[in-house]
């Protein structure tokens, strides 16, 4: 098996067969074998069924293997089921909904062909079809996560990529719980080139990513490969305390040299929520940390499979 695209299904019952005729006609006459790698990361629509019935329907003409979860894990954790389940010696991942194009997987195949010196090949969006807000939130996570982190994120770039078989034993080595995939492949290493695509429009259905999802999203990103919050904490807090002695000195030499008496009530109050703020906002930075070395101290699984279909299995 040459190819194996992962394909992480979320509620998507109207476009896995879509993006299966999709990539059908994308790789007809492509010379080599490949296979899907479909994974219903607990929909709650009838995604679970489609999946079960294109498996019985096409697994004759393309090697299907369909993966169900026991609920909703998380698109991190279907991206690792599917990649433990592929055979391929190249492994791309992919979005059901066809705003990826399998035809530009097929480009990404012929790259590392021609280049056995690339390890990888990654997409990004040179142009992103979403508004001037988000862009700019999205520009500033990549412009801050490069100042705090150790390895390079490349603005724009998506899951959407095609890997050698060394580097996603690489990735499968990783036991973390808390997964953030472009950390993952930045910490990794291996050699990736790096080409534009264009995003199109979803087949059918509504975008899975709220801003407030892309918040806690990037929070993860930040967390998983920075220690610098715990720093700025420190940081924050040294400072806090030098001020306090400042003002303390201050307070001291106005009674003792001029005769001023000491602020009142609304200086008082306004030095204790300040102080407690910003002691609130140390502890939060902690609690962060403390609570995923918490939840990976318990080594539970990053996800269970309720159910298994592959062509092995009797008809």
């Amino acid at each position: 098996m040459k190819l194996s695209l992962v394909v992480p299904c979320y509620n998507e019952q109207d476009n896995v067969r879509a993006f299966y005729d999709a990539a059908v006609n994308a790789f007809l006459g492509c010379g080599y074998e490949y296979e899907l790698v479909m994974v219903n990361d607990g929909s709650r629509d009838n995604t679970g069924i489609e999946l079960k019935k294109l498996f019985y329907e096409k697994r004759e003409e393309t090697p299907i293997t369909i993966v169900q979860f026991s609920r909703n894990f998380g698109k991190e954790a279907a991206i690792l089921a599917g990649m433990k389940h592929a055979k391929g010696d190249l492994v791309t991942l992919i979005d059901a909904d066809l705003q990826q194009r399998p035809e530009i997987v097929r480009e990404m195949v012929q790259i590392l062909d021609e280049h056995p010196e690339y390890d990888c090949v990654a997409a990004f969006q040179k142009e992103r079809n979403e508004g001037r807000g988000l862009s700019f939130f999205k520009r500033e996570f990549y412009r801050l996560i490069n100042q705090m982190s150790e390895v390079e994120f490349v603005n724009g770039a998506s899951d959407f990529r095609t890997c050698r078989r060394k580097m996603v034993d690489a990735i499968l080595s990783m036991p973390e719980y808390h997964r953030f995939s472009k950390g993952i492949f930045s910490w990794v290493g291996f050699d990736t080139y790096y080409i534009p695509y264009v995003a199109e429009e979803r087949h059918a259905g509504k975008t899975k990513w709220s801003f407030w999802k892309l918040f806690k999203y990037a929070v993860e990103g930040i967390i998983g490969y920075s220690t610098a919050p715990l720093k700025i904490a420190t940081v924050l807090g040294s400072f806090t305390s030098l001020l306090a002695v400042i003002y303390f000195i201050v307070v001291v030499l106005q009674r003792l040299i001029c005769g001023v008496d000491v602020p009142g009530y609304a200086t008082i109050v306004a030095l204790i929520l300040l102080i407690g703020g910003i002691q609130l906002l140390i502890l939060g930075i902690m609690g962060e940390y403390i609570a995923r070395m918490y939840i990976q101290g318990k080594q539970r699984p990053i996800f269970i499979e309720k159910d298994v279909l592959t062509n092995e299995d009797e008809v």
